[in-house]
């Protein structure tokens, strides 16, 4: 069920012009969700219509209990999907936070030189 939502929410978003969609799965590096999708905004109106179309998306899929924070304010949507976890984004907030940067696999670091 996982890949085939994923893979509506994605087009979801390209369809309604969302920029720079990013989707990171999270199976084995965390329990809380098993994709994380992230995308940009063009406005803060355009954040929230974003966002509001993943709700109806996800509720049409069959989901019952889905938690959208920031929807009023339109700067960074965090939507809780159950195993998918969407984060919608005007540029310059997700410029700050960066949350593909949390993702990253961490570079090795040699203890010796500690």
């Amino acid at each position: 069920m996982s890949n085939k939502l994923l893979k509506e929410i994605i087009s979801n978003l390209g369809d309604n012009k969302a920029k720079d969609i990013t989707s990171i799965p999270l199976e084995g590096k965390s329990d809380m969700a098993d994709h994380l999708v992230i995308a940009t905004g063009t406005s803060s109106r355009h954040v929230a219509s974003l966002s509001q179309r993943i709700v109806d998306n996800l509720k049409d899929y069959g989901l019952k209990s889905i938690n959208a924070e920031g929807l009023e304010k339109g700067d960074w949507v965090l939507i809780d999907g159950g195993d998918i976890i969407v984060h919608i984004f005007r540029e310059e907030v997700r410029d700050f936070y960066n949350l593909e940067k949390l993702w990253l696999p961490s570079l090795e670091t040699d203890t010796n030189s500690l």
